[in-house]
């Protein structure tokens, strides 16, 4: 029988500017992970080749730039961002943002920072 998984058990790393991840699911095929981004962090612009990313903000609002665009994305809404597009997310707030990243397949080594 499978366990219930979340922040208090799952792998945790941090990235970025301070920011942090809780890793609830990580196989060839599926990535799941819980994120923090500190009030006023940001991080590197990238893409991935192969994966697919839906990003579902759980606290706060989060500041997207995908290729030339830029869209605020606020609590309980979530942002798909498919292969090959550039992209960053930004916390302009005061306080963390927290959100989940579904990547499809993962995103291992599948980043190309710019």
């Amino acid at each position: 029988m499978s366990k219930a998984i979340g922040k208090k058990n799952a792998a945790y790393y941090t990235w970025g500017d301070n920011c942090s991840s809780w890793v609830l699911n990580d196989t060839a095929v599926l990535s799941v992970k819980q994120e923090q981004i500190p009030a006023g962090a940001r991080e590197q612009l990238h893409y991935h080749q192969h994966a697919s990313q839906f990003f579902f903000v759980l606290k706060g609002v989060a500041t997207f730039y995908v290729d030339d665009e830029m869209m605020e994305v606020k609590e309980q809404e979530g942002i798909s961002v498919t292969n090959g597009r550039k992209h960053f997310v930004v916390n302009n707030s005061d306080e963390p943002i927290e959100f989940l990243v579904i990547s499809q397949p993962t995103t291992l080594n599948d980043r190309i920072n710019i």
